[in-house]
């Protein structure tokens, strides 16, 4: 079962995942060894891909807890535990949260012990499974972490905002005030990609979301920001690994 609901943290999204016994795979016979760099975190259901969004996730996974990083291609999750928890955050808010470029993390699950070292996330990764309510823990830790944290950067918010709302990229730098350079390094650090990539996901996503509200595909794509139906079945097929058709299937 997949739960969600806004989370204290601005922009960012508390979710819970269980599974049964049922909906577990053999994988989870052989779970990863400990420290595995990339043991799997941002899930969906077992045979359902994760979908580029822009964001970056915190993770508490059966005691363990991951970083799932910024994606560019789907990715097919290998169930491991049986009770997840996550924090969501907004596309470009994680880095300083977390203390690490967006860049280094990109297409990659890795524990937080990497990051933070592991004694100090085992510790936590203990207190949050004992809580009550692990998901609240998690949210607890998380606005603890941001307090400490440097402020969001309104920039950064500024050129997620216009792009997700269908700008050019070129458009958007002039209008924060950087050039094409600058704002390709900004974004690398705080997207873990350049602002071009970082639009045609939010596009995507866009779309995908009107589909999902019924619209026929020609005009989801063209009031997403595609020039027309079959640029939107390219970037479906390049991004999400699937077509349209099997999205909505599955959705």
């Amino acid at each position: 079962m997949y739960e969600e609901r806004l989370a204290l943290l601005d922009g960012a999204v508390l979710w819970t995942r269980t599974l049964t016994t049922a909906s577990r795979p053999d994988r989870l016979d052989r779970p990863d060894p400990p420290g595995s760099l990339d043991a799997p975190a941002r899930l969906d259901l077992p045979d359902r891909p994760v979908l580029p969004d822009g964001c970056m996730d915190l993770i508490w996974a059966d005691g363990r807890l991951l970083v799932a990083g910024p994606d560019t291609r789907a990715y097919v999750p290998g169930e491991t535990a049986t009770r997840y928890a996550g924090i969501r955050f907004a596309p470009g808010e994680a880095p300083a949260i977390l203390g690490v470029p967006a860049h280094e993390l990109r297409d990659r699950r890795v524990a937080l012990g990497t990051l933070w070292g592991e004694a100090e996330a085992r510790r936590l990764g203990e207190r949050i499974a004992e809580a009550p309510d692990p998901a609240a823990a998690l949210e607890a830790l998380a606005l603890r972490t941001a307090a400490r944290a440097p402020a969001p950067e309104p920039l950064l918010r500024a050129v997620v905002a216009r792009l997700d709302a269908g700008r050019p990229v070129a458009e958007t730098a002039d209008a924060v005030g950087l050039g094409a350079r600058q704002l390709h390094r900004r974004s690398l650090e705080a997207f873990g990609y350049g602002p071009k990539t970082l639009a045609r996901i939010l596009r995507l996503q866009r779309a995908l979301t009107l589909v999902r509200a019924g619209l026929p595909y020609a005009e989801a794509a063209v009031r997403a920001g595609c020039a027309d139906q079959a640029h939107l079945a390219r970037e479906t097929r390049a991004l999400a690994g699937t077509t349209l058709s099997a999205y909505v299937a599955s959705a």
